[in-house]
């Protein structure tokens, strides 16, 4: 299974790397080598091992948010859980 988290980007550092935040503090220098639109700062984007996919909507990048929140949040409960037991 592939997976793909979007980000924002933040800042360009050449014609090909950006850095993208990825919420909860998380920023990583990402490449858009393998986009062919121009971006700007605030766009969304969507990463897959540090290269940059597609272009994301606000709308879809924020649903897609809080669809992993949701799952960062359940993984969290399950710990809880565990160390419970």
């Amino acid at each position: 299974m592939c997976l793909a988290i979007p980000a924002q980007v933040q800042e360009f550092l050449d014609e090909q790397m950006i850095i993208a935040d990825f919420g909860r503090g998380v920023k990583r220098e990402v490449s858009i080598a393998l986009l062919g639109e121009k971006l700007e700062i605030g766009d969304w984007i969507l990463i897959h091992t540090g290269y940059a996919v597609s272009i994301m909507s606000p709308e879809e990048a924020r649903e897609t948010l809080e669809l992993w929140e949701e799952l960062w949040e359940s993984e969290e409960k399950e710990k809880g859980n565990l160390r419970q037991s």
